[in-house]
């Protein structure tokens, strides 16, 4: 099993930033990459950016140039760090890993969320 505990979220003023930071534990091996995602009332649950083993990123369109994520391989954690954060990044932010499975190919774990509200 893979636990997910995600830290960070919060109210900001339109403009501010916050980093999400999410700490994995667990059977966190064959791990294909972490990522997060975001979830707005009344909207699906849609991609922010994600980092695979290798390195590489994936952002939305709507973060580019914003946000940015990273990891700490020694620490299993992954960060989102958001900048100039505008009122429609409001949302339940999740965290999430995808691991290779022998049996069920690549499954994903989620975390608790965390709630993010861009307001003044």
């Amino acid at each position: 099993q893979v636990q997910l505990v995600e830290s960070g979220g919060g109210l900001v003023q339109p403009g501010g930033s916050l980093r999400l930071s999410c700490a994995a534990s667990g059977s966190i091996f064959n791990i294909n990459g972490m990522g997060w995602y975001r979830q707005a009332p009344g909207k699906q649950r849609e991609l922010v950016a994600f980092i695979t083993g290798g390195g590489a990123t994936t952002y939305a369109d709507s973060v580019k140039g914003r946000f940015t994520i990273s990891r700490d391989n020694a620490k299993n954690t992954v960060y989102l760090q958001m900048s100039t954060l505008k009122p429609e990044d409001t949302a339940v932010y999740y965290c999430n890993l995808q691991k290779h499975t022998i049996y069920s190919g690549l499954v994903s774990y989620w975390g608790q969320g965390t709630q993010v509200t861009v307001s003044s």
